[in-house]
Parts: C-alpha cells; structure tokens; sequence
C-alpha cells in the first residue's frame, strides 16, 4: 500500500510552469502502474521583482498568474506518457500558453535490499497552443516549438530519502535559441507525504539580449538562461487524492525575471 500511495503523489512534482522554462524538471523518476492515471490541477503567482536585462539587473517588473493541468498514464510499468497545458495572465496578456507531451522509460534498475537505482529516458515535444504576442515583457512565451531529450538517474532508499538527476538538449525550432537544461532533486517519499528541494538551471546557447542590437528586436531570438531553487509538499487527503505546495526562486540568470513564485494544487488518481 505504501508503494502505491508513493507512486501516485509524487507526479506533483512536474506542475509548476514557467515561460522561460518548466520548474523542477521535465519528467520525475517515479512511475505509475500499468493502467493507472493521475491528475494534477494547480494555481500559481510569480511575483517578479527585477529583470536580467542581458544579465544586468533592472528594477523592471511583473506579475504573472496561472492554472495548470496536468496528467500521466501508465502504458506499462516501465513506460509512461505524459502531458500538460497551462494558462497564463500577466497584465493585458492572458491565454492558452505551451501544451507538452512526453514519453517516458525506465530503462535500467538494479534493486538491492535497501536501494535501488534506476536509469531513465524521455522524448518529449512541446508547441504553443494559442497565437499569443511576441514583444514585450509581459509576453506568456516565445512560441517555441521544442523537441526535447532527457536522461534521468534516480536513486532511493527504503526509508523513502531519494535523490536524482536529469539533464539533456532542448532543441528549438525556427529562431528561438537552443538550450541545455540541468536539474538536481533531493527528498523524501512516505505514506504520511512527500518533500523535496530541487535545483533548476537552463543555459541558452546564443541568441540576443533584450534592449540589445539589432533593433528593432524579435523577441524569439532572446536567450535565456536562469538558475532556480525551489520546493515541494504534499500530503494526501484520501487513498487516491492530495494537495501540495510548491514555492521557489529565480536566483540569477539572463532575459529572465528574478522573484518568488507560489505553486498550489490538487491531485487524483483515477
């Protein structure tokens, strides 16, 4: 029974949504059963203070709000597929942002009588849904369209500690620029909740910098570049259903708002 309320609640972990980037990483090292489903549905607020301008700090700032869904089925035990939708609203810009679907395979474990290891890889592809502005601060993305690769290694103890990391290429069609993502999760997953804290780092290869040359500037072509540390809790209020918390923090970066952000949401297993 544990294992099993283990497995459906830490899918959480994938909600969080940014323009510039998912938060936590693309794809978790849990997996759901073969014929088994979850869903996610979350809120969040960014509360933006500064903007890396190039990587130059400026008071310029913003507020973004947003809903989110999210869901995962199991094709099998050791193959997942993944997909999300968010929608945002910052000043006069709201609507339909960047709908992402993944593939996701366990492709090697090795169980030992404490631990176990595991080795994963993900494919994923990622499109703007509406034709939302390209222009201005206040823009919900750069409608990139992104094909994305990932490896991921997880390691867990059976007290519930795991630790793992994931990186890759995130590959991006037309003008927007290419970029490398990173991202490191420690925590802890137990029948009563679930906590971890993560690292998040993308590093955009090129591209231009806002209020940079040439001029006037296309917005797609900005390169960003952020490092973010945040958090999760969750805790489940049945056997198939829970809430969570989620804040974090943009750090530094390039092109990228700096500030806190606040994730919140409910979670089902059908």
């Amino acid at each position: 029974m544990r294992k099993k309320i283990v497995q459906f609640f830490v899918f959480v972990l994938l909600l969080s949504f940014s323009p510039n980037g998912n938060a936590q990483g693309a794809i978790s090292g849990f997996y759901n059963k073969k014929g088994t489903a979850t869903l996610v549905l979350g809120a969040g607020f960014e509360d933006s203070k500064n903007y890396f301008i190039g990587r130059v700090k400026s008071d310029l700032s913003r507020n973004l709000y947003s809903v989110s869904i999210f869901g995962i089925y199991g094709i099998s035990n050791r193959l997942n597929v993944q997909a999300s939708l968010p929608y945002l609203s910052s000043g006069e810009q709201n609507g339909l942002q960047d709908a992402q679907i993944f593939l996701k395979y366990k492709a090697f474990q090795q169980q030992r009588e404490t631990s176990k290891l595991e080795l994963s890889f993900a494919t994923g592809f990622s499109t703007n849904v509406s034709d939302y502005r390209v222009g201005g601060l206040n823009d919900l993305g750069q409608q990139a369209k992104i094909l994305e690769t990932r490896a991921l290694l997880h390691y867990q103890k059976k007290s519930g500690w795991f630790a793992n990391v994931q990186s890759g290429f995130s590959f991006k069609f037309e003008e927007v620029p290419n970029s490398f993502p990173f991202t490191l999760k420690i925590g802890k997953a137990s029948a009563k909740s679930y906590f971890d804290f993560w690292y998040d780092f993308q590093y955009a290869f090129g591209g231009i910098d806002y209020r940079g040359t040439p001029f006037p500037q296309n917005f797609r072509e900005l390169g960003v570049t952020f490092h973010k540390v945040g958090g999760t809790y969750h805790f489940p209020l049945s056997k198939k259903s829970g809430i969570y918390i989620s804040p974090s923090y943009v750090v530094d970066g390039r092109n990228v708002f700096q500030g806190f952000a606040y994730h919140a949401g409910f979670t089902y297993q059908l």
